[in-house]
């Protein structure tokens, strides 16, 4: 039986854990080879192996997506690797969950270059290949910060940037037949928001861990449970196929209902 996304190559930021791993594994199971473009190289490793050995195609490059001249080195190792780039997943972030006034200078213009900055970045280095693809697909990751503000006001900002540039990117890369879109996630229950990691902080006051924490979050989602980075990454193949081909600019909340409330 044929794959939704056979015959395409993905890059995916963030592909080594959370969200993006959940992509990178779904979207190797539909046919695409995957490009896991990611800091955490053990794990990245890791998860392109696993997909291997399940029968897909899947190699690792280290990418700071804070710096340009990566992006480029990734976008021409998924062309020299698999023949070309089709999709483009933004998904690699980092957080820093403290007031307003707590929030350093410094601390905001990380949040900014790695969430916003980075995922322009992603758009202009890939926008040539996807086009010498014949066009294909950009995925943004907001949140459920870009439409509900609060919170850790770096994140925020950056999120509800990251659907400005989808619909500019949208716009400026029509011509070419490359579609670009956003999903807006609510309480992802992966290591973000779990974990303690280096690009995402996090105490007892904020770990699912904490059981306060964990039934707040659930509280304000309507449907009733958390969600997965498998509920994400099923959004994200939908709109990353050809069954999406004529949505562009559009902002998919995958949130349980959380954005309502």
């Amino acid at each position: 039986m044929a794959g939704r996304l056979d015959g395409k190559v993905a890059l995916i930021t963030g592909g080594a854990s959370g969200m993006g791993e959940a992509q990178a594994r779904l979207f190797a199971h539909e046919g695409a080879a995957i490009v896991i473009a990611d800091m955490q190289e053990e794990k990245g490793r890791t998860v392109a192996r696993e997909i291997e050995d399940a029968g897909g195609q899947a190699a690792y490059i280290n990418l700071d997506v804070r710096k340009y001249e990566q992006w480029e080195a990734a976008v021409a190792f998924a062309e020299e690797t698999f023949g070309g780039l089709s999709i483009l997943c933004n998904v690699a972030g980092t957080n820093v969950r403290v007031g307003f006034e707590e929030l350093t200078i410094e601390q905001y213009e990380n949040i900014m270059d790695v969430n916003l900055h980075g995922a322009y970045r992603g758009c202009r280095a890939a926008g040539p290949a996807l086009g010498r693809a014949g066009g294909g697909a950009i995925l943004n990751i907001g949140s459920l910060a870009s439409t509900k503000h609060g919170g850790s006001s770096g994140y925020t900002i950056s999120k509800t940037g990251i659907i400005a540039l989808t619909k500019n990117v949208a716009l400026g890369y029509a011509n070419q037949r490359t579609r670009c879109n956003v999903i807006s996630p609510g309480h992802v229950d992966t290591p973000f928001i779990r974990a303690d990691e280096a690009h995402s902080r996090n105490d007892w006051s904020t770990s699912l861990d904490n059981p306060e924490n964990y039934e707040r979050r659930l509280a304000g989602t309507p449907l009733g449970r958390l969600q997965t980075g498998e509920d994400v990454a099923k959004a994200a193949l939908f709109l990353c196929s050809d069954d999406a081909d004529m949505i562009t600019g559009a902002v998919l909340n995958v949130d349980g209902g959380a954005a309502l409330t």
